[in-house]
């Protein structure tokens, strides 16, 4: 008709001129058998259940972005999942909380540096020279805070920080 073509069969396929197949639709699946699959809508693409891909690329110099606007967003692998950054940040941003949780192993921090900038500080609970040195201090409820670092530990079970 002059606003839709419907065809009823087994198979549709398109093919490229060399006779490669581009698109195959059936009952059960669709295959786009390209090399890139470009999405150009301003709104992207929007997938009601599950994707499944090797990989997810931005184009070059584009900002690449996975949201869910209103659900949680997951990504299950068995085999672990690298996040890098090759020449800038990773940066997590929550109302909430951010859990990192290992189930069965540990959880490493290997930096130069590590900041925790909002640590509340504890009262000097020894005696001796600090030399500006802190030592963190965990309460029973597994809280972390500072305390100004003595010749021997300051922290104390029962800071007013853990109250």
């Amino acid at each position: 008709g002059p606003k839709m073509v419907e065809f009823h069969g087994q198979q549709f396929q398109i093919n490229s001129k060399n006779g490669k197949p581009l698109f195959t639709v059936d009952e059960n699946e669709v295959v786009i058998g390209t090399d890139k699959l470009r999405v150009t809508g301003p709104e992207g693409a929007l997938f009601e259940h599950s994707v499944e891909t090797p990989l997810v690329k931005a184009e070059a110099f584009k900002q690449l972005r996975l949201e869910s606007p209103t659900r949680s967003l997951s990504m299950d692998a068995p085999r672990g999942i690298n996040i890098k950054a090759q020449a800038g940040n990773i940066e997590a941003l929550s109302q909430m909380d951010i859990k990192l949780h290992s189930s069965d192993g540990v959880l490493l921090l290997d930096a130069e540096t590590v900041r925790l900038p909002k640590l509340p500080e504890g009262t000097r609970g020894g005696s001796g020279i600090s030399q500006g040195l802190y030592e963190i201090c965990v309460c029973p409820d597994g809280k972390l805070y500072l305390s100004v670092a003595g010749v021997g530990s300051t922290c104390q079970e029962y800071s007013r920080v853990c109250q």
